[in-house]
């Protein structure tokens, strides 16, 4: 989905909230937009903040929160008690790696392992609303380089 056409949307669900699109909102919601990879409110923050002096981070976690409930934003807990943002997109699923020392996040896709939930799913009597899977490992890297990493999570090779 175009950036516009997520902005048009994010606009109509703060009117059939009974919200006001601000221009802090919109900032916000367009900084997040334009965004590749997964991103946290923090460093979200540190990207509008500079646009404009009177966004705080509370409300840059308020039009996250207002992201998620429109559909727009997906929040995401990876092992780190901290959360990171990404667009919500009917156009494909898709699923996490985590490195678990230096804490780089890859996106993947792949057919066999979908079908796979889908038969666990049939064979117990479920119905897949949703679901989400994060393989925790190490990377290439950081199996090559001992030494390095920080623990941090940062995203890689998002959309």
């Amino acid at each position: 989905m175009a950036m516009q056409k997520k902005q048009q949307n994010f606009r109509q669900y703060l009117v059939l909230s009974g919200l006001k699109a601000t221009r802090q909102r919109e900032l916000i919601a367009r900084a997040f937009f334009a965004t590749n990879t997964h991103i946290s409110a923090e460093a979200l923050y540190r990207r509008v903040s500079g646009r404009d002096r009177r966004i705080g981070l509370v409300t840059v976690y308020r039009t996250l929160k207002l992201l998620k409930e429109a559909g727009l934003a997906h929040e995401r807990q990876f092992g780190e008690g901290r959360a990171l943002f990404e667009h919500a997109s009917s156009e494909r699923h898709h699923d996490h790696l985590i490195c678990t020392h230096c804490g780089k996040i890859v996106e993947f896709e792949n057919c066999e392992i979908e079908e796979l939930q889908e038969q666990v799913a049939r064979r117990f009597g479920f119905t897949l609303q949703d679901h989400k899977l994060e393989l925790y490992g190490r990377c290439k890297e950081c199996r090559a380089d001992a030494s390095g990493g920080t623990g941090r999570i940062r995203a890689v090779g998002a959309r």
